[in-house]
C-alpha cells in the first residue's frame, strides 16, 4: 500500500544561519477576493505572483516592539492534515475608522502576509489564509491596559470548520528582469500596498 505523500529530503540546523524567532512588526492585509494568487506549478507551497483586481488595495499595518505574532498549528483530521493559522496584532487607536476596519475584518474574509525575522530560508515572507481566508475572531479593548495604551488586541484566524490544507504559503515573486529574491518579493508586495 502506497502512502499519499512521501518525504523527499532531510534538513539540519545551520550554525552559520541560526533560526530566529518572531515576525517583523508589519502585516499586509487584503480582502480575500481582491488579489488572485498564482502558485508554482511544481510546488503548491509557493506563491509566485499576486494579481490585484482594479479596485484592490493591500493595507499595511505597522507595530512596534514585537507586537505582532503568527502561528500555524497542525490538526490531524479524518481526511488528512489541516492547519489552523492565526495572526495576533495590536492597533493603537479607537477611532470610528479603526472600528469600521474591525467590523469589516469580522464579517469579510481577508488574507495576510507576514515577514519572518528569519530571512535565510525560502519562506522569509509568508501568506496566511491562502485557501479559506481569515476572519477577525478576537477584538478586545481594555481601556486600562497599559501594554497597548488602551488600544485593541486582535486575532485573525480561519473561519469555523475551514482550516487550511497546507501550512502558510511562501511568497517568492521574481522581478521583471531578474530572479526571485527576498528584495524582489518585498518590492512586489510594497508596490501593491496603500
Amino acid at each position: 500500500m502506497s502512502i499519499y505523500n512521501k518525504i523527499t529530503a532531510g534538513f539540519s540546523l545551520s550554525a552559520a544561519e541560526p533560526v530566529t524567532s518572531g515576525i517583523e512588526d508589519v502585516i499586509y492585509i487584503f480582502n480575500a477576493d481582491d488579489i488572485a494568487l498564482t502558485y508554482d506549478t511544481n510546488n503548491p507551497l509557493v506563491i509566485t505572483d499576486l494579481t490585484a483586481t482594479s479596485s484592490a488595495k493591500v493595507y499595511k499595518f505597522e507595530g512596534t516592539n514585537n507586537s505582532f505574532n503568527a502561528t500555524s498549528k497542525l490538526a490531524k483530521t479524518q481526511v488528512g492534515p489541516r492547519y489552523t493559522e492565526e495572526i495576533d496584532f495590536n492597533i493603537a487607536g479607537l477611532s470610528v475608522a479603526v472600528k469600521a476596519q474591525l467590523r469589516a475584518m469580522g464579517y469579510g474574509r481577508v488574507k495576510a502576509i507576514v515577514i519572518n525575522n528569519y530571512k535565510s530560508g525560502d519562506s522569509a515572507i509568508e501568506l496566511f489564509g491562502a485557501v479559506n481566508g481569515l476572519v477577525l475572531t478576537d477584538a478586545e479593548r481594555n481601556a486600562a491596559d497599559e501594554t497597548v495604551e488602551g488600544g485593541y488586541k486582535l486575532k485573525l484566524t480561519n473561519p469555523d470548520k475551514l482550516r487550511e490544507p497546507y501550512p502558510p504559503r511562501a511568497l517568492a515573486i521574481a522581478h521583471e528582469s531578474g530572479p526571485v529574491t527576498y528584495a524582489s518579493t518585498l518590492a512586489a508586495l510594497e508596490a501593491l500596498a496603500v
